[in-house]
């Protein structure tokens, strides 16, 4: 086939991601996928606010509201022994519908589980004219040099092998990545924190059986400790029961799933279906570098995290918009030599911090102790069940108040973000103060005619200019004069200048603030060279 400009191996959420970000920027990619594409057991389940975000540049972000999860299902977190069981405890969540808009973004966070939320981005995808798909087609082997990359695929269909020519090659092909692999990349971090068993099942009349009330998921602790959860997949009669495992491998052929979802529910007398089951090992995994050369990794094959605060899809969601605007720049020729290398350098530090936050909350999730008695239909049981129920539920808040994670990350050593000498703001996971200080997200606010400030964001290097600027036409000639797209855009409204805090906030196609200043540079180029990565001077 021609050469394409992107090859994209995995059509994971991560990989469409991608595609579909480079179809926003007008750049042609090729998705090598070895299955079909269907999704037999769907994982991430919630997007989150900056997610979002990233769906409503690409005009797909009422798609997602849409996606077929019902809007009024009740997302509470429900501790208990099993669903007809004693109930120990409840983070209460409305549904999409009755949420709140946080004052930090124009969207709210999604419950849209991959079932429904890969085959809206697929489509898309296609629909985009842009992304072209080789299903049934497996990842072999790779080489590359300073004119592109060559990678071998097989036709698992024919059984014929052949070599795709790319500019550029990104695995975003899982955690047992071929093409990190391939590089040699080493993880970094906890092989296992244990090893858990997915179980899909159909529960038709789950919701008739008890009193507990809708929730996204129903915690099991039972005398040895937590020991599972089972959690919504379409808010209908579709779940999925993990059951959290030992630091060894678990035993598939004594595995019954069957007993265990008996035990989750408390009663021989619900029907249910199984559908599949899928041993898993629960890691904490980053890679040393996220690419070498013209090769470049995303998602799990990056990072592997504990799904326990839903980080590992939106982190890779993350990795996608930060590598695709560097890859148009580089395709378009105007990427200094060092704007590539800044993809790893600033991505890495993210998938550190948010596995090690994953795994804090895996620990919390697990802490439950001395529960022995938590069954004993006496006082003593429940004095143990009053006791465990209030630490648990405070324990894991962490696990589901995440704005400051999803939203609050920051690039703060990055080579292509300009500091301006301001502290760095503290890293809370569940609370985020808004901040336009140079590597960090910009910040959200409404305009009045309707729009959020970030849509002004996506398309090239936006230049923000507030009241008591002057003219930056010296900035913007030497944006000129090195090919790299940049608009002004004139900014009057008093909050969103008192949010943005400078006179004038240079913003990258990702969102994230690279430059802010009350005065304009005296050499615009220096400033400009510097956001593409052409220099490491300081500014």
């Amino acid at each position: 086939m021609e050469r394409t400009p992107v090859l994209i191996i995995g059509s994971g959420p991560v990989g469409l991601c991608l595609a579909i970000d480079l179809a926003y920027r007008d750049i042609p990619s090729v998705i090598v996928e070895r299955t079909d594409g269907a999704v037999k057991h769907p994982k991430a389940g919630s997007l989150s606010n900056r997610t979002m975000e990233f769906c409503r540049r690409w005009g797909i972000a009422e798609d997602i509201r849409q996606c077929g999860f019902p809007r009024d299902y009740g997302l509470s977190m429900v501790f208990c022994t099993s669903i007809v069981g004693h109930n120990l405890g409840t983070h209460v969540y409305p549904s999409m519908d009755a949420d709140v808009m946080p004052p930090q973004s124009p969207e709210k966070k999604q419950r849209s589980p991959q079932l429904f939320f890969d085959p809206i981005l697929a489509s898309w995808a296609r629909k985009s004219g842009k992304v072209t798909f080789l299903y049934r087609t497996e990842y072999r082997a790779l080489q590359q040099d300073e004119n592109g990359v060559k990678v071998s695929v097989r036709d698992l269909a024919s059984d014929r092998d052949f070599t795709i020519e790319a500019d550029y090659l990104v695995g975003c092909d899982g955690a047992a990545s071929g093409v990190r692999e391939a590089l040699g990349i080493e993880l970094q971090g906890r092989k296992a924190l244990d090893y858990s068993v997915a179980v899909l099942v159909r529960i038709p009349g789950l919701r008739q059986a008890h009193a507990k009330g809708d929730a996204e998921r129903y915690i099991f602790v039972g005398p040895a400790g937590t020991w599972g959860n089972l959690t919504a997949v379409n808010g209908s009669d579709l779940w999925r029961l993990t059951v959290l495992g030992a630091q060894d491998h678990i035993d598939m052929g004594s595995f019954d799933p069957a007993g265990w979802m008996r035990k989750a529910l408390g009663s021989d007398d619900i029907p249910f279906e199984i559908i599949d089951t899928m041993p898993w090992r629960r890691a904490s995994l980053v890679a040393e570098s996220y690419g070498e050369g013209r090769v470049f990794i995303a998602g799990d094959s990056a990072h592997t995290m504990s799904p326990t605060g839903g980080f590992g899809f939106n982190t890779g969601a993350g990795d996608a918009i930060d590598l695709s605007w560097k890859l148009e720049a580089a395709l378009r020729g105007w990427a200094g030599e060092h704007l590539l290398s800044s993809y790893s350098l600033e991505r890495q530090p993210v998938g550190t911090r948010n596995a090690g936050v994953a795994t804090q909350n895996y620990f919390h999730l697990t802490s439950a102790a001395n529960c022995r008695n938590i069954l004993d239909e006496n006082a003593q049981g429940q004095s143990t069940r009053d006791r465990i129920g209030a630490e648990i539920t405070t324990a894991t808040m962490t696990e589901w108040e995440t704005i400051g994670v999803n939203l609050g990350y920051r690039y703060e050593n990055s080579s292509i973000c300009i500091p301006d000498g301001t502290p760095m703001p503290a890293d809370d996971a569940s609370a985020y103060v808004q901040t336009a200080r140079p590597g960090h997200r910009a910040p959200h606010a409404w305009l009045t005619d309707g729009s959020s400030i970030i849509d002004a964001f996506g398309a090239g290097f936006v230049l923000l200019r507030f009241p008591g600027s002057e003219n930056p036409i010296a900035l913007v000639e030497a944006a000129k004069a090195r090919n790299v797209p940049l608009r002004v855009v004139d900014v009057g409204e008093e909050h969103v200048a008192a949010l943005y805090e400078r006179k004038y906030v240079l913003v990258r196609p990702d969102g994230h603030v690279a430059w802010r200043s009350d005065s304009l540079p005296s050499n615009g180029i220096e400033v400009i060279d510097r956001i593409r990565g052409a220099s490491g001077r300081a500014v």
